[in-house]
């Protein structure tokens, strides 16, 4: 447009913008094409970006002068708002001005054939952020009227730059703006999953950044990853870490598939790193948040666990001591009985069928108590070693028949805990024989004592049939069993943990359905009577 306004030979336009140099040229001449170059932006003696096309000194001095009006209006080259212009270059008495050029590079210069010289500056607010050449080889082509309504015009150039640069800003702030909106929204959803609520978000990314149309986008959280639609490798990208409690957990980025001018920071704006670090930080938030939603939920189900297993205890302990009077009057009458002389072998077996199921009833029973904490434990000074080592020999003959080999793990120096020995081989004897029951081809039991943090650990591993989850989540409930109905009472583990947790401890299992099982059992270590007791020795 300007080259079609002012008629000149040449047009030479040099911009500062972000930080980086853009400079264009057009002539007259149609069989040549416009030039245009974009490149970061370098300091020239420290002071200001290099406006010329870099061989003449006294023209890059000149252009900065223009910039920052350092110009005396009063020399018939200058005019009062701050343009150079001139019909013969060669008049103007500015030394080395008309040096010969040696390169024909981008940028605001003088060439051999030039005679008509005008630079004028325009400004975007109150930024100086271009210089227009105009150039013609004829003499005396310009008139000080036409200089001052190319002046007008630069200054338009100005203005639109700059309410461009303030769309453009809106634009974006907009989008940035609508993006944190929708994650506020899917934050408030209720019921909505973390999954689903990554998912979501990955969504709002693109259409936020400067090129939505080429831009993906992608949310890593402890290895999952949450991808947009259709999603291509960037070739040029940014990301921002999602940091929980101090640890890294995931990134966020967000990539273009083509690539992009260079801005700010690669093809991306300074807006766009505080967007992508604030999504990043409020992610972390919301993940805490999650966890913490998480965590109550469980420690509510572990509350009502707590609080059935109470209650079942109560009400065993409350049938137990009801059966128990019948069932020893059943079991006692029963055993007299057979004391006669003159039963026949028939009545005898009769009789055996009621002792027989009035003992079972009666172990059963036992384990209620035990359960619910109605036996008083006797407890002494014990070593789980020796506990492992010599009252289990009586399973290692059935391992050994079911084609399991028995290992065992066991760390010296092993601290003494204070524990009713009886009740604790009642524990491990149960872990084991659900091991063994777990493995039914054979496989590999494995038995480990450690000292961890003040308590001592019972470690029970098998390579057997494992647990699914829902499974786990019952297996310490009273009369919970996956055996047959002829096999278990399902009351083994469940006073396994009611003997774990009367002497003060805990028991945790692990489990992966088809590979393996885990029984952990901590018991607290009295460190005052271990002291004492090595003191002694």
């Amino acid at each position: 447009m300007l080259i079609d306004h002012v008629g000149c030979d040449v047009v030479r336009l040099v911009l500062r913008d972000h930080g980086r140099r853009y400079r264009s040229e057009l002539t007259c001449d149609t069989s040549l094409p416009f030039r245009f170059e974009a490149t970061p932006g370098f300091q020239d003696g420290g002071t200001e970006l290099l406006w010329s096309s870099g061989d003449n000194d006294a023209l890059e001095q000149l252009c900065r002068d223009i910039l920052h009006r350092r110009i005396d209006p009063s020399e018939p080259w200058f005019t009062d708002h701050g343009s150079m212009w001139t019909g013969n270059i060669n008049s103007v008495p500015i030394t080395g001005l008309r040096q010969k050029s040696t390169d024909k590079g981008l940028g605001i210069r003088i060439d051999e054939d030039c005679t008509s010289l005008a630079l004028m500056h325009f400004e975007a607010g109150r930024e100086y952020v271009g210089l227009v050449q105009l150039a013609s080889k004829a003499e005396d082509f310009f008139r000080r009227q036409e200089i001052e309504s190319y002046e007008h015009l630069t200054q338009a150039i100005g203005l639109a730059l700059s309410h461009r640069r303030l769309q453009v800003a809106l634009r974006e702030r907009v989008k940035e703006l609508t993006c944190l909106y929708g994650i506020a929204k899917l934050v408030g959803r209720p019921g909505i999953s973390l999954d689903e609520l990554l998912q979501d978000v990955v969504e709002l990314l693109p259409p936020a950044w400067l090129y939505p149309d080429v831009a993906s986008a992608r949310i890593v959280l402890d290895g999952r990853t949450f991808l947009t639609g259709g999603s291509m490798k960037p070739v040029q990208s940014m990301n921002a870490d999602i940091v929980v409690n101090g640890e890294r957990r995931g990134l966020i980025e967000v990539g273009y598939a083509w690539e992009k001018p260079q801005i700010d920071e690669g093809p991306f704006l300074n807006e766009e790193r505080n967007l992508i670090d604030a999504i990043a930080h409020d992610v972390s938030i919301i993940v805490k948040q999650k966890q913490a939603e998480e965590d109550k939920l469980r420690l509510q189900e572990q509350l009502r666990h707590s609080d059935r297993l109470a209650t079942i205890g109560q009400l065993g302990a409350g049938l137990a001591h009801e059966l128990n009077e019948p069932l020893a009057g059943i079991l006692g009458f029963a055993q007299l009985v057979t004391k006669d002389q003159s039963l026949s072998d028939r009545s005898r077996q009769d009789i055996e069928k009621i002792i027989s199921p009035a003992l079972h009833a009666r172990e059963v029973i036992a384990k209620l108590l035990v359960f619910a904490r109605e036996t008083t434990p006797e407890k002494t000074r014990i070593n789980l070693n020796s506990l492992v080592k010599d009252d289990l020999r009586f399973l290692e003959s059935r391992c050994a028949r079911e084609g399991i080999d028995m290992l065992h793990n066991l760390s010296e120096d092993l601290p003494l805990i204070t524990a009713d020995r009886g009740q604790l081989l009642q524990v491990l004897t149960n872990l084991v024989v659900n091991s063994i029951q777990a493995m039914p081809e054979g496989g590999r039991l494995t038995i480990s004592t450690l000292c961890d943090d003040g308590h001592v650990l019972l470690v029970v591993e098998d390579t057997g049939i494992g647990m699914s989850e829902k499974v786990m989540e019952k297996i310490f409930n009273p009369f919970f069993t996956t055996k047959d109905i002829d096999q278990g009472t399902g009351l083994g583990l469940s006073v396994v943990h009611g003997i774990v947790t009367s002497h003060g401890g805990a028991i945790d299992v692990e489990s992966e359905l088809g590979q393996s099982t885990k029984f952990t059992v901590r018991l607290p270590v009295d460190a005052s009577a271990n002291k004492g007791e090595e003191s002694d020795g």
